[in-house]
Formats: C-alpha cells, sequence, structure tokens
C-alpha cells in the first residue's frame, strides 16, 4: 500500500487494514508508529473521515459541518457577549458576529468569521477550569495558541516540523498571506502534517476533532474542556460516559435550552 499510486485502491486497503490500525493506536508501544505504517494519511486526502466514519458512522461524522453555522454559532456568540470584557474576546466577537449584509471586518490581525467563532468557547469554557465562575490560571488567548499556529505562505512546512522539539497533541498548523486567508490547513500529529481535506477553517477543525478519535490521542489538557465541549453537545459522542467539568455541563445545558 506504501507504494500504490491510486488513491481510490488506498482507500479501499485502509478500510480493510482498519482493526489492525485501531489495535495499533490503542497500544502504546504502537500508537506513535502508525504514520509510519500508513504514511498515506499524510497525502490522501480523506483517510481520516473515512476512519472516523469506520468507528462512529456518517451521521456523526457530518454533526460539526451540519449544526455549528445554523445551531450553535450564534446561541454561542450571545453567551460570549455576557462575559466580561476582554481586548481578545472583543475582536473575536467582531470578526465572528459579522454584519447581516456579510461584509467582512477589515482587520488584518485577525482569524475569519468560522475560525473565529470556533475560538469564542475557549473565552466561554475557560482552559482547565472547574467550574465558569473558577476560570484556571491559562488565559484563552494562551490556549489558542495549543490549538491553532499560523505561517505565512512560503514557509517550509518540512522545516517547521523538525524544528518540533516537544511532543504535544495534535493542533493544526494554518497556512496563508494573513490569518484571514488561509489556504491550507495542515493537523499536526508526531511531528507529522497531515494535509486536511478542506480549505476551510470549519473542515480543518472538524479534522482536527477526528484526529483526535482516529488516533486515539488525548486532548490537550488546555483545550480539554473546549474539546469535551464539541465531543458531547456537538458531536453528541459519550454524552454521559465522558468525565465534563461543571463548566461544560453548564455550558451545554444553556446552549441546548
Amino acid at each position: 500500500m506504501k507504494h500504490c499510486p491510486d488513491e481510490d485502491t488506498i482507500k479501499n486497503k485502509m478500510k480493510l487494514t482498519s482493526d489492525f490500525r485501531r489495535n495499533m493506536v490503542l497500544d502504546p508501544q504502537q500508537s506513535s508508529k502508525v504514520l509510519s505504517v500508513f504514511p498515506h494519511f499524510k497525502d490522501v486526502k480523506g483517510l481520516v473521515e473515512q476512519d472516523f466514519v469506520l468507528i462512529f458512522g456518517e451521521d456523526v461524522s457530518g454533526k460539526f459541518l451540519e449544526k455549528w453555522t445554523t445551531t450553535f454559532k450564534k446561541k454561542i456568540i450571545q453567551q460570549c457577549r455576557k462575559l466580561p470584557s476582554t481586548s481578545e474576546l472583543e475582536d473575536l466577537l467582531l470578526a465572528a458576529d459579522n454584519p447581516e449584509d456579510g461584509t467582512e471586518v477589515d482587520d488584518d490581525s485577525g482569524w475569519d468569521n468560522d475560525l473565529s467563532s470556533i475560538l469564542l468557547p475557549l473565552h466561554l469554557i475557560p482552559p482547565s477550569a472547574q467550574g465558569c465562575k473558577r476560570p484556571g490560571k491559562m488565559s484563552a488567548s494562551q490556549a489558542e495558541k495549543h490549538l491553532v499556529v499560523f505561517k505565512r505562505t512560503g514557509t517550509n512546512i518540512q522545516e517547521y516540523l523538525d524544528s518540533i522539539t516537544t511532543s504535544t497533541q495534535p493542533y493544526f498548523l494554518a497556512s496563508g498571506r494573513k490569518k484571514k486567508e488561509v489556504h491550507q490547513f495542515f493537523v499536526i500529529l508526531h511531528k507529522n502534517a497531515i494535509s486536511c481535506r478542506s480549505a476551510s477553517s470549519l473542515g480543518a477543525f472538524d479534522e482536527l476533532f477526528k484526529v483526535h478519535h482516529v488516533f486515539a490521542t488525548s486532548y490537550n489538557p488546555m483545550l480539554n474542556n473546549m474539546f469535551t465541549f464539541i465531543q458531547t453537545t456537538v458531536y453528541n459522542i459519550d454524552v454521559g460516559k465522558v468525565k465534563e467539568s461543571p463548566c461544560v455541563a453548564e455550558v451545554r445545558a444553556g446552549l441546548l435550552h
């Protein structure tokens, strides 16, 4: 399979080896070698999605892209407007809540509308918080750096990967002329870059979430509350089974009320 040039054949063979791969990612001795054994994850787009569907099914797989903009985005913006104001929060709200005429805020330093809305839960559910009124020591803007890294167009991705010195949970790398004009996303895992199937920030975040489950990696502790919220509230995975902080449960109840 490593040397097969045909993408359809690769996808079929990846389906046939899904059980073997699942056992591999669940084995602490083998999990970090998965991308060496199955390198096509890095260059054949759609393999992460395929494995996620095999684990959870089509309905669960489509929930984030179906529901974020139609169900959750506006409610999260409304909840965030009730929070104590900070410059970072106000910038995200300005970018996420565009006027109805669809005009974008003219700000070269900020993320696009969709990614700004995805970052808002870091403010609504503070990193490592025990409760919504007892935030942890890390700020939302610090936690953001564990979720997404921006590199300008022309950055040598391999040199960037070689410069990584610590092993971290998956995050995504956005490459573009500026933050608001990203043309390519990668999920970074075990010092490897998995090229995202989607060029949109919503699609890339969907893929980042799925990488955690396909490769059985834990959430970054700084992002655990946010990802747990996305997992239980949007994807409806393991609701009532996974451990939620009181703040996650409180926000989820408020949004679904």
